[in-house]
């Protein structure tokens, strides 16, 4: 019985129960009324905003259980583009009609449960319709959970599957249920949404979008229902979708995109949805589909109904308005261009080409719009084009590199370029072939980006072409394969790659080291997809000390890109303490510094972990020189815009070479939460230094031609040579793609000798010189659409949002180039012969530039458009007409600049911001609002309040707070809103030259909406113009701007302006007037001596007091004199400045000589030392201008003396060279400047006069230079009205600084400007500042007022100490390097042999500065890279000091000490020539191949090469450069051996290999680094080879066994030396030992293996041990020995 009721009880519950998903009843018809809009633009109102509104009524019945009918009943579509909120939606009457047929069509969808299933609709029905219909079934999309009020759910909808959040309540009493669900957009599980143009290229920042976002967006839909038992009926259902976006962080202002939907039940009939006759085709399902928004530009829509005749008339029209002129609409005229050929058939392409490819305007303005189709059907047009031959080589490859930019990454794109890339014509083309390949591997990228599952298989055919690469060991093949490879970044080509990497692959073993790299550097790509994988493989690479140093280094950068952990830097830091190459350990020290100091959030992680390894290493590794490979990294990051920049740059070397072996420099940029790898290359020299240093000799006197034909031989000996190095390889890579490659390698040292042997090469410069003499006429245009980034993504009304950026320009240029040549020149005429012919050239040119920018946020469609644009118009002519003169024999130059008629604005740039809303079917009708209207914007309070202070902002809140109830609804709008008007910036700025007759104005006009909130978002919005025009000045016309050059006798022809002193010359010659200033102004100058202020250590007697006393006797004589006596002193005063200041100079020198000798506390003798150098002179005079010495020699005196005889030359020397700037008027004034350069042979003096040839205008500079004598050179500058004005005079002197050659120059000044003033004090600041960050020393002292002093000093060939002295402060840097030797001491002496070619003395110098030294002292040799050891040398056998370890062995140097006089000889090997050094009877003496050669006979240059002998002190020098051996030299006290700079890391020998690594230096002929000196220097030992040999060298290396018993992890072991050790040969006995430290290998004592299998492979066994053994230095061998 209980069982029974309580199953009634069950039954009844359930009866009863409410179900709250919603049902549509079958055999009824629910009518709603639905109303949809979309609006964009600024949130605050009384700006513009553009949108759309839908609105119809909605019928929806059931047709079957689980399938419903929905039909629009009288739909209409409207537009906005207004002012918000006044402005109403405008009917878009045209459109409804349009579309009429498909909005009334009835769809049918799957319906249960509240959940929407498959949607079917007829084939008539356009996709986008269909999605107006998909924003529909959105509201009744709904996931009830019957036992929950509260969930979330991932529900899908249209925008996709995403988190929705669900809160339901039920009204009991008002029988609802109220249902809320929203949804963040910005977390979807799957997101609809499409990319386009940088997919592939940028990397989302995640770091930086957690610091800011760039859009948000939510949606949040409220439904009211009414509960029944079948299901709720939905009685009103309102959806708010926002939008916001900005690119620098919406937090600072942003547009936004509100959506809004309100469906309202109206009615219930018990009648069915009207059926029509249609096949329903399953379309799809509740989500969102793209259609042909894809195809649609927002920047404008088009009515198509004639795609072809469309085209033809754009284009028709693009080039007949660019004829050698951009046209300022061009640019949008290319986007619709570009529209057209989206929407047009292939055939139709097919057939314009064949229309227009025979005119060439046109073919270039196709050309370059297909690319920017940017579907495979460009790469389809291309790839037939070039296979057929319809393009040349430079079309085919400027089209290949758009396309693959442009055009959008999917499988047919991805095989069109595979099939390409693999045609054998396009095989036969390196060029094309390397572009295919490339595209290829960049349109993976591109695809897998986009599709995160994509196959490996894509990748399959470059994976089969690196494997049969490398069995047939073809390196260009590999390379190509890894570029490839690397430009994909798929992680299925790991494995591939890793074969060719050492330690992961066999074959990698006999790969020339470049391809390691490439490898290496193909691993970068796949990091960001696979950063762990990577991380494994870059640290086994990195920690391998075997692979090459540069192979490490390159690790390290793939390591660091990968944004390593903690632990793994650390682990790299601890690393770094123990690593032995310190080229390795200064990169990733340089490179963790760097990153340290970053500010960029994606490397803030890797920045905190470097900062830590900083101080792990700082103490070891903070001072290593720049001499070290490093790394550098600098960026910069605005968080409150999101944008920032990064650059990184790679100095990788692997020897202290002025060429670094590899350099690679990356730009990134930062914007909208993504960054993007802009530009990088990579430059690998490899072996182009030495190539270039081997040239042969040119004399200095041969021709041109002489001198590029020997570079072709040196090059095509290069090319025969067996090294397989090449000179150099680069790269380059655009947005993260490598676009091209090249490798410098024998093959293209062949094609390049080969075009210039080509008759056709040489026939081409007389060719272009016939076409110039003819007359040549080119207009050129060029389109390009340089950036199309879109976002296309679903809003909840069905229709699409999107955020896009265009960018378009046509640049053009008319160029009319018509020359003549007089005499004119012979059928076969040579290139020598115009350097004697009087050559014209009249030239027109007009480059312009055409450039749009669109910034679109709104709906796009096919048929209907509702916008906000910022639009950026750039517009640029500069017309340039010119022609010139070149008469060669008569050294006549003439350049006339032309003026352009019709052209005033030259740049020009707007910026706009408008709502636009327009419909395909009224195009005309186009709404178009700009964002800020033209008078005042009404903004409610509440804005207002946002913009106060904060003060203001807390009392309006809190009274609005405490009367929110008072304050009504109804209010008038009038009392609750603020005016506010749009401010204006206007500033013109004008500058006009009256000499050339040109005004040139810049106009900038503002108007934006900062007032509203300061933002750079809302700075940008509005409307801003910049202008900038040239127009004539006011005033007479000019006629043309002229520039003319005469040199040589004809000079003085030219001269318009004679300048001359004549009325000066008068005042001057009065001698007593100049006795009387020189009393006033030099006061007591009989009883003093004015001290030459060469010597600084030089004092003056003259007491404080009577200084005194003289200064205030000058300023009573000055100031009792009359105005006119003045004016004619001070221009005495300015001619007699430099013996004034001279004078003055000294005694100020006393006076503060004096008071530093009396409070000597305040600066020691020692640091006086450090900055005061003696200088002495090389000429001497007697500097006095006393009464007894007023004819003494002084320089002074002299310069004086001979400008007194004649101020101007032009009275006596005809002008060397005329220079007029001038403009020539249409009154025929003169106007322009004069340039005249005058040289007096007789006093080596040299006079130029530069003046204004305005009449009537004196202003002038007047430059004078005199040669005094060999060692002296004096100067003087005046300027100003007749050069009186302002003052400057310098001396350059040569002398001496101790023993050491010197030159001194001085500066001296009299009155200055006080612009100049300003300038020089900006000037010294700066290079104060530079001075002591570069580690100059600086110290603050008092010297000569007005004068600034220069002594450069030599203190070696290759360094300098410098001093500058000003009136406030001493500057002086010691041993200041240099790059160059200084041909003084030695090397002046070297530079004999070759007296007549500076070229060959330069590149000496170069190379000699460079140059790794060696050097030995009796025992101690100190080896290239600086380290000091000392060795005991075995008696009378060689040891390689150092030897070319490279596979040509240009050179070897061997050294032999004797036995019974201990004396060190020399032997140098190069190539088949013999070079003995030794002494003989007190002397060094030397043969060659046993010739002995007198020392009378020095300098001796070998006949065979570049090889010189000479006598250097006591010693011999043996200089070889072209081999390597820069020089060798034997004395009785040292030797000496120097290497080229291209020879540095392949030496060896006891001198070691000259690459900078220290911890490496004792390197074995095995290549084994060894810690004992001397068993490093006995490894070098050449081996005797008999005990009767004449050479008397008795020892050899062989390995020993140790003597004693040795007990190795507890087992008794026998011992061999690994490293060999001297020892007698047999029947020898040592009679002088040494002990040396060795390494062992030890052995189990029972071990079977012989002594001869333990000793054949000793040197390859690890060492267990080391211990001492005894060396035998020198041995007696009995007469019975073997």
């Amino acid at each position: 019985m209980r069982a029974l009721v309580l199953a009634l009880i069950v039954a009844l519950v359930a009866g009863n129960q409410v179900n709250f998903a919603p049902e549509f009843d079958s055999g009824k018809t629910y009518k709603y009324k639905y109303e949809a809009h979309l609006l964009g633009g600024l949130p605050e109102e009384g700006l513009a905003r553009a949108g759309v509104k839908i609105q119809s009524k909605v019928l929806i019945g059931a047709e079957a259980p689980s399938t419903i009918a929905l039909k629009l009943i009288d739909p209409a579509i409207y537009e906005y583009s207004g002012n918000w909120p006044e402005d109403v939606f405008v009917p878009a009457t045209k459109l409804t009609s349009a579309l009429s047929a498909q909005l009334l069509t009835p769809i049918k969808f799957e319906y249960a449960n509240g959940v929407v299933g498959k949607v079917f609709a007829p084939i008539g029905v356009s996709e986008t319709v269909l999605n107006i219909h998909r924003g529909i079934l959105n509201v009744l999309q709904l996931s009830i959970k019957k036992t929950q009020n509260v969930y979330e759910v991932q529900e899908p909808g249209i925008h996709g599957v995403c988190k929705t959040h669900y809160v339901v309540s039920e009204d009991f009493k008002a029988e609802r249920i109220h249902l809320t669900k929203t949804k963040d957009l910005n977390h979807c599980q799957e997101r609809i949404f499409k990319d386009i143009g940088l997919t592939g290229y940028t990397e989302r920042c995640a770091e930086c979008e957690a610091r800011g976002k760039t859009m948000r967006r939510a949606v949040a839909i409220n439904y009211v229902m009414k509960p029944s038992t079948s299901g709720a009926l939905i009685l009103e259902a309102m959806a708010t979708e926002l939008t916001q976006y900005s690119p620098f962080n919406i937090l600072n202002g942003a547009a936004q995109m509100e959506a809004k939907q309100i469906l309202t039940f109206l009615d219930i009939k018990k009648i069915p949805v009207e059926p029509i006759k249609a096949d329903f085709l399953h379309r799809g399902y509740l989500k969102y589909e793209f259609g042909k928004e894809l195809l649609q530009t927002p920047v404008q829509l088009l009515r198509i109904s004639n795609t072809e005749a469309q085209i033809v008339e754009t284009l028709n029209r693009l080039v007949t308005l660019n004829v050698g002129k951009a046209q300022e609409d061009s640019p949008l005229k290319f986007i619709e261009l570009i529209q057209l050929l989206r929407v047009a058939r292939y055939e139709s392409i097919e057939a314009l080409w064949s229309q227009f490819k025979a005119k060439n305007d046109y073919r270039h303005w196709m050309l370059s719009s297909i690319p920017a189709i940017g579907t495979h059907v460009a790469l389809k047009f291309i790839k037939e084009k070039l296979i057929a031959g319809d393009l040349t080589n430079a079309e085919g490859a400027q089209a290949l590199l758009s396309s693959v930019h442009l055009v959008t990454a999917d499988l047919e794109a991805i095989k069109l370029l595979e099939g390409l890339a693999m045609t054998p014509k396009i095989k036969d083309n390196p060029v094309l072939h390397e572009l295919s390949m490339l595209g290829f591997g960049s349109m993976v990228s591109k695809y897998c980006s986009e599709n995160p599952s994509c196959p490996s298989e894509l990748l399959r055919p470059v994976h089969e072409l690196l494997i049969q690469a490398l069995l047939r060991h073809d390196n260009d093949k590999l390379t190509m394969a890894l570029k490839v490879l690397g430009n994909a970044g798929h992680p299925s080509s790991l494995k591939p790659i890793m074969r060719l990497l050492p330690g992961f692959g066999s074959a990698a073993t006999i790969l020339p080291h470049r391809l390691h790299i490439d490898a290496a550097l193909a691993l970068r790509k796949i990091a960001k997809r696979e950063p762990r994988f990577i991380q494994e493989v870059a640290v086994q690479l990195f920690m391998n000390k075997n692979l090459h140093p540069e192979l490490r280094m390159v690790a390290a950068i793939v390591l660091f890109e990968t944004k390593l952990p903690m632990g793994l830097v650390t682990t790299l830091a601890k690393s770094l303490l123990r690593e032995s190459n310190l080229q390795v350990a200064s990169f990733v020290y340089s490179y963790m510094k760097a990153l340290a100091k970053t500010t960029s959030p994606d490397h803030s992680s890797v920045a905190a972990a470097c900062n830590v390894a900083i101080r792990i290493l700082s103490p070891k590794l903070d001072r290593l020189s720049y001499r070290f490979s490093r790394a550098f990294y600098y960026d910069a990051y605005h968080n409150p815009w999101m944008v920032g920049a990064a650059a990184s740059v790679y100095y990788i070397n692997d020897a202290a070479t002025v060429l670094p072996r590899a350099i690679m420099a990356k730009a990134r940029a930062y914007v909208a939460g993504v960054y993007v790898d802009v530009l990088e290359f990579g430059v690998r020299t490899e072996g182009l230094q030495e190539a270039l240093l081997k040239i042969p000799d040119v004399s200095a006197h041969a021709d041109r031609l002489t001198k590029v034909k020997q570079a072709i031989k040196a090059l095509s000996e290069w090319k025969t040579s067996p090294s397989s190095q090449p000179l150099a390889s680069a790269y380059v890579k655009v947005l993260g793609q490598e676009i091209a490659f090249a490798n410098i390698d024998k093959t293209i040292v062949e094609q390049i000798i080969q075009f210039v042997n080509r008759s056709e090469t040489r026939t081409y410069g007389k060719k272009a010189l016939a076409a110039l003499l003819s007359g040549y006429t080119l207009h050129y245009s060029k389109p390009m659409l340089a950036a199309e980034i879109r976002r296309i993504f679903p809003t909840s009304v069905g229709l699409p949002m999107e955020l896009s950026l265009y960018t378009a320009a046509v640049a053009a240029a008319s160029v009319e180039v018509q020359a003549s040549v007089s005499p004119p020149l012979p059928d076969n005429f040579s290139p020598a012969q115009l350097l004697k012919s009087d050559i014209s050239v009249r030239a027109a040119i007009a480059p312009s530039v055409s450039m749009h920018t669109y910034a679109v946020m709104g709906v796009n469609t096919a048929f209907i458009q509702a916008a906000v644009v910022s639009r950026a118009k750039v517009h640029t002519v500069v017309p340039v007409k010119m022609a010139a003169r070149f008469d060669m024999i008569k050294g006549y130059f003439n350049f006339q600049f032309l003026p352009v008629q019709g052209v005033n604005t030259i740049a020009s740039a707007f910026v706009d911001t408008y709502a636009v809303a327009r419909n395909v079917e009224d195009i005309a009708a186009a709404k178009i609002k700009p964002i800020i209207p033209a008078g005042p914007v009404t903004l409610p309070l509440r804005h207002n309040f946002i913009s106060q202070s904060s003060r203001m902002a807390y009392f309006t809140e809190s009274r609005m707070a405490t009367s929110s109830e008072i304050l009504p609804i109804d209010l008038p709008r009038r009392i609750i809103t603020k005016l506010k008007i749009p401010k204006v910036f206007v500033k013109k700025m004008c500058a006009a030259s009256q000499i050339f007759g040109i005004k040139l104005c810049a106009e900038i006009q503002s108007r934006n909406a900062l007032f509203l909130r300061n933002s750079i978002v809302y700075t940008i919005v509005g409307n801003h113009a910049v202008s900038l025009r040239v127009s004539p000045a006011a005033g007479p016309v000019v006629e043309r701007i002229e520039i003319e050059v005469q040199v040589g006798e004809k000079a003085a022809e030219k001269i318009i302006k004679v300048v001359n002193m004549s009325e000066e010359e008068e005042i001057l010659e009065d001698k007593n007037v100049l006795m009387k200033l020189k009393k006033i102004l030099v006061p007591r100058l009989k009883n003093s001596t004015v001290v030459s202020s060469s010597s600084s250590s030089s004092r003056s007697t003259s007491s404080q007091s009577s200084s005194s006393r003289s200064s205030s006797s000058s300023s009573a004589s000055s100031k009792s004199s009359s105005g006119s006596t003045s004016r004619s002193m001070s221009n005495m005063v300015d001619l007699l400045d430099p013996i004034i200041k001279m004078s003055r100079r000294s005694s100020s020198n006393s006076s503060s000589s004096s008071t530093s000798s009396s409070s000597s506390s305040s600066m020691s003798k020692v640091s006086q030392e450090l900055y005061e150098m003696n200088f002495t002179k090389n000429h001497i005079h007697q500097h006095s201008i006393s009464a007894e010495h007023v004819n003494s020699n002084s320089s002074a005196q002299s310069f004086e003396s001979i400008y007194n005889k004649a101020k101007y030359l032009s009275n006596s020397v005809s002008p060397a060279v005329t220079i007029l700037i001038r403009a020539v008027r249409a009154d025929h004034k003169n106007q322009g400047y004069q340039i005249a350069a005058y040289y007096e042979k007789e006093n080596a003096r040299v006079q130029v006069i530069f003046a204004k040839l305005t009449e009537n205008d004196n202003w002038r500079i007047c430059a004078d230079a005199m040669m005094l004598c060999n060692h002296k050179l004096m100067a003087r500058i005046a300027w100003g009205i007749e050069c009186k004005q302002h003052n400057s005079t310098i001396i350059a002197e040569t002398g001496l600084v101790g023993k050491n050659p010197a030159v001194r120059v001085k500066m001296t000044w009299g009155r200055l400007s006080d612009s100049t003033k300003r300038y020089v004090e900006r000037i010294s600041e700066h290079l104060s500042r530079i001075t002591v960050e570069n580690g100059v020393s600086r110290t603050k002292v008092k010297n000569a007022p007005k004068q600034i002093q220069l002594t450069v000093a030599v203190a070696s060939e290759t360094s300098m100490n410098v001093l500058v002295k000003s009136p406030k402060s001493t500057i002086y840097k010691l041993g200041m390097g240099l790059p160059v030797s200084l041909p003084v001491g030695d090397t002046a002496a070297e530079l004999e042999a070759y007296p007549d070619n500076w070229t060959e003395k330069m590149s000496y110098m170069l190379t000699k500065a460079h140059a790794a030294e060696c050097t030995m002292f009796k025992d101690t040799l100190i080896t290239f890279n600086k380290r000091k050891y000392k060795t005991e040398m075995p008696h009378s056998c060689y040891q390689v000091l150092a030897q070319d370890c490279t596979s040509e062995l240009k050179f070897m140097v061997l050294l032999k000490r004797d036995q019974p006089q201990e004396e060190n000889m020399i032997n140098v090997k190069i190539e088949n020539i013999d070079f003995d050094m030794y002494p003989k009877n007190s002397a060094i003496m030397v043969k060659v191949n046993g010739v002995e050669i007198p020392v009378s006979n020095l300098p001796y240059q070998h006949p065979a090469g570049n090889i010189q002998i000479r006598q250097r002190g006591e010693g011999i020098s043996l200089h070889a450069p072209v081999y390597g051996l820069q020089e060798v030299f034997l004395s009785f006290s040292a030797l000496k051996v120097k290497v080229v700079d291209w020879m540095r890391g392949q030496t060896c020998g006891l001198c070691g290999k000259a690459d900078g690594e220290v911890k490496q230096e004792y390197s074995t002929p095995n290549e084994r680094v060894t810690k004992n000196a001397t068993s490093f220097a006995h490894s070098w030992v050449l081996s005797g080879q008999s005990c009767r040999d004449t050479a008397e060298c008795y020892v050899k290396l062989e390995s020993v066994k140790l003597e004693k018993k040795v007990t190795l992890q507890g087992e008794e072991s026998k011992c061999y030396s690994v490293e060999p050790v001297l020892r007698c040969l047999p029947g020898c006995m040592p009679v002088r030992t040494t002990p040396v430290t060795v390494g062992y290998h030890c052995l189990p004592i029972d071990s079977n293996l012989n002594r001869s299998d333990i000793l054949s492979s000793i040197s390859e066994k690890s060492i267990d041990l080391r211990e001492t053994a005894e060396a035998h230095l020198a041995c007696h061998c009995t007469a019975q020995c073997a």
